[in-house]
């Protein structure tokens, strides 16, 4: 197996599995543990794992953002759910941005309902999900493409946004502590920072597990979005908390 196919594998592995210990990738490829030593510094390199002792890891920490297809899998039904109550807020004949969140993907079902629509979004899987849609009239933002993140990003795509305004926009984030929302990426967050400087109306999509952690670059404080849009059985006191200071939360399990 050529070593850039092994690579490749290695990351389906760990798409699957989300962990994988060094002896079992060398067993698994029939290979040395150096070998996979190197494989993994390569990866890694390209942000697309996490080394870890003995192995390593897609999960996601606070400098590290997974991949999306494991992005995907991860509290699907969650998403699903907060994707239909954020649907809501959505209404016929409204400019929309969409980003590359995996929640923003679950969305695509729900705003075929709502036609017509204009459909702004860097996400490729929501391009794929929405194109050819009768009553979609779809505006994909260019850029450079990310296999990672599945969406366009970088100057070209932030130039693009400063052109546009729309009506409303439906963000994801990766962690949020206290009432302010945080991500990884610089680019990805920057793509972020100009949908809700080109929207008239801003709502963020997040799911429980996200609460109570941070990441390496403060994205907004949660006073800039009309409402955080998320599932009961937040840590305890979070509701009360974000209440208190204003910030309206509107639960999936409420329609």
């Amino acid at each position: 197996m050529r070593p850039e196919d092994r690579r490749r594998e290695i990351i389906e592995t760990l798409i699957e599995e989300g962990s994988a210990s060094l002896d079992a990738l060398a067993t698994r490829f029939a290979v040395s543990k150096m070998t996979i030593h190197r494989d993994l510094d390569e990866l890694e390199a390209d942000g697309l794992l996490r080394k870890v002792r003995g192995g390593a890891t897609i999960e996601a920490s606070g400098q590290f953002e997974s991949d999306f297809r494991y992005r995907a899998r991860l509290a699907s039904d969650e998403k699903r759910r907060i994707a239909a109550k954020a649907a809501e807020f959505v209404e016929p004949g409204m400019s929309l941005m969409l980003d590359d969140g995996s929640t923003s993907e679950a969305l695509a079902p729900f705003l075929i309902e709502k036609r017509p629509l204009t459909v702004i979004t860097n996400s490729l899987a929501l391009m794929t999900a929405l194109s050819g849609a009768a009553g979609i009239e779809l505006l994909s933002l260019g850029g450079t493409y990310s296999e990672k993140f599945n969406g366009f990003f970088g100057v070209l795509t932030e130039n693009a946004l400063a052109g546009l305004r729309a009506d409303a926009v439906l963000l994801s984030s990766s962690s949020i502590k206290g009432r302010s929302a945080f991500h990884q990426n610089q680019e990805v967050l920057a793509v972020k920072r100009r949908m809700i400087a080109s929207s008239q109306r801003r709502y963020l999509m997040a799911d429980r597990q996200k609460f109570g952690r941070t990441a390496l670059h403060l994205f907004a404080d949660l006073k800039e979005f009309d409402g955080v849009v998320t599932n009961r059985g937040l840590p305890e006191g979070t509701d009360e908390a974000l209440r208190q200071d204003g910030i309206p939360l509107y639960y999936a399990e409420e329609t």
